[in-house]
């Protein structure tokens, strides 16, 4: 009489060493340890990025604000119609959610805290650049006190809409000029070493990292500059001059992504207070995008480049697949 296994074949196949390559799911018995294995995937490869859940409104030369790639906010921008926004829109690790409109629609504007505890700054307003400020508490905008500087394309850094710092931006001259805010009112601080605008930051009011830029009309900046509430000094260089670039992290552990020179970049750069290394590339190259998160949990979004202005790319750890004996009784 036939059997099920002469017409099927065993459902767990039996070998003599452990197959290659693994894959995920399989199972298997090896006749030579006398042991059941299986291949299963999880956390712990290398840190790449990638793709998450699309931005409900596509847009570039927008804000970001978050504390990871599973708790970040999205607002202002503007569409490649140049019509400048005030949606907001926060991220849990799958899907944007809209949120409470700004009161004052931007582009070019720059974004300090968490999802729920959000500061927006600067930015351009009907053709004219601006210093209003504004605190979101997880589901509406209130407006604060406006910067002594109005400008766009700057950069900041904070760690909440009570606690944050701007810094660069502005037209031909570039500003060098820093503003700390405390709730309620901005105060002058110390001047970047090298004055700039379409530059990046991230980190504390305190503890900030300055990083890429464009110096002047014609050549996009490598250089680093850190802030300890009253100085800047210079840390090491980037290893790929750009501006347009996004960051998340401290300023001891960060990570710059995304922007633009004569071409559109996806290279990523760690830095460790000292020294830029390059890692995984963005899978889409883009400029004018923004970041939230840390150095190993960052989210990318928006950007640029005309294909991708919705699209939202996650850096953390990688899958790797592995070898697990399994306990059979």
């Amino acid at each position: 009489m036939a059997t099920y296994t002469g017409i099927k074949g065993q459902s767990v196949q039996v070998v003599s060493s452990d197959p290659s390559p693994l894959i995920p799911g399989q199972v298997w018995y090896n006749s030579t340890s006398n042991t059941f294995k299986a291949a299963v995937q999880e956390a712990g490869g290398p840190a790449a990025w990638t793709a998450g859940g699309a931005l409900g409104t596509g847009r570039s030369r927008l804000a970001g604000a978050g504390a990871s790639n599973t708790a970040a906010l999205a607002f202002g921008g503007c569409t490649t119609a140049n019509t400048w926004l005030a949606c907001t829109e926060s991220y849990n690790g799958s899907a944007w959610t809209a949120g409470g409109a700004m009161g004052t629609a931007r582009y070019g504007l720059v974004g300090a805290g968490t999802n729920t505890s959000a500061l927006a700054f600067g930015g351009r307003a009907s053709y004219v650049n601006v210093g209003c400020t504004e605190s979101y508490n997880g589901t509406s905008w209130t407006a604060g006190g406006a910067m002594a500087t109005a400008r766009q394309a700057l950069a900041g850094a904070g760690a909440s809409n009570t606690a944050a710092l701007a810094f660069g931006g502005g037209t031909i001259p570039n500003r060098r000029c820093t503003e700390s805010y405390n709730g309620s009112t901005w105060t002058a601080g110390g001047g970047l070493s090298t004055g700039r605008s379409y530059l990046s930051g991230i980190g504390t009011n305190t503890a900030a990292l300055a990083f890429g830029g464009a110096p002047n009309a014609d050549a996009d900046g490598t250089c680093t500059e850190s802030y300890d509430g009253s100085v800047w000094t210079g840390g090491g260089a980037m290893s790929t001059g750009r501006s347009k670039l996004a960051g998340a992290g401290t300023n001891t552990a960060a990570l710059a992504f995304g922007g633009v020179t004569t071409a559109l970049f996806a290279c990523t750069e760690s830095y460790n207070g000292s020294t830029w290394t390059d890692v995984s590339a963005l899978g889409t190259a883009r400029d004018r995008l923004a970041g939230a998160g840390t150095n190993t949990a960052a989210l990318a979004f928006g950007g640029g480049n005309t294909a991708s202005v919705a699209c939202t790319e996650s850096y953390g750890a990688g899958l790797t697949t592995s070898t697990k004996t399994l306990t059979i009784s």
